[in-house]
């Protein structure tokens, strides 16, 4: 079954990657040739499961998409907002695939993969996370924000599946959970005292965190482990840049 994907690319361009381009939004900033955002709408359009792609981000990325493939919808403010917007723009879908439009990493096999795990599991919200060997081994000079759990240690991925109807109910709490998912100590602190314990003696298992998380939220939530580190590496500071660019201008010039 094919389902609508969003990608989030309202991102103004006001942090480290200032450095690299003086782009507006982070998601034009020029990588090979192409907008970085390109690539992940790209990964998308190429993949066999999904029917459609609504981005919201700048206009400008119609440019490389007829209007037939790829929706714009203008930003409207910080993720959530966005994450709002475009849910509101494939309303009626039972699911959608939601990415981040910094991880031009990404592929069709990753996607299609990502979905095959989610399918054997019932749920209102999958979150994606990468175990750090899977990283590693395929980027060794990636630096990414890691959590040591019970069962091994994982960065959190950039892409996700939701019930639209339950992620409207529960945006209000989503909100603290993506402005903290980057720092694990403040989340488990908000989630629950007795998770950020669990966490700092290192007993906290994956499933206690899936369970604490998705009572936080009030939804029916799962952590899906993906191998795929395309998954989890998005591009938020230089030396992101650098390697995205090392491998897929590389790639553009063999191909």
């Amino acid at each position: 079954m094919m389902i609508p994907a969003v990608v989030l690319a309202g991102a103004p361009n006001s942090g480290p990657l200032h450095e690299i381009s003086p782009a507006s939004f982070e998601a034009l900033i020029d990588l090979c040739g192409r907008p970085l955002a390109a690539y992940v709408i790209q990964a998308l359009l190429d993949s066999a499961v999904i029917s459609k792609v609504v981005v919201v981000g700048p206009g400008a990325l119609q440019k490389e998409f007829p209007a037939a493939q790829v929706t714009i919808v203008p930003p409207q403010g910080d993720m959530i907002e966005n994450l709002a917007a475009g849910l509101e723009a494939v309303s009626g879908a039972a699911r959608v695939l939601v990415a981040t439009g910094d991880i031009p990493l990404l592929t069709p096999v990753a996607v299609e993969g990502f979905l095959r795990l989610c399918a054997r599991h019932d749920a209102e919200v999958y979150y994606s996370v990468v175990p750090r060997g899977a990283v590693e081994r395929a980027y060794p000079e990636v630096k990414r924000t890691y959590v040591r759990l019970k069962e091994g240690v994982f960065t959190g991925g950039n892409v996700g599946l939701v019930d639209p109807t339950v992620m409207k109910r529960v945006l209000g709490r989503a909100r603290d959970f993506v402005r903290l998912r980057k720092k694990p100590l403040r989340l488990a602190l908000v989630v629950g005292p007795g998770l950020l314990l669990r966490y700092v003696l290192g007993r906290l298992s994956l499933v206690q965190a899936e369970r604490k998380v998705a009572r936080f939220l009030g939804v029916r939530g799962r952590v899906v482990v993906t191998p795929w580190p395309e998954i989890g590496i998005d591009v938020d500071k230089p030396s992101d840049f650098v390697l995205a660019q090392k491998i897929l201008c590389k790639a553009a010039k063999s191909g």
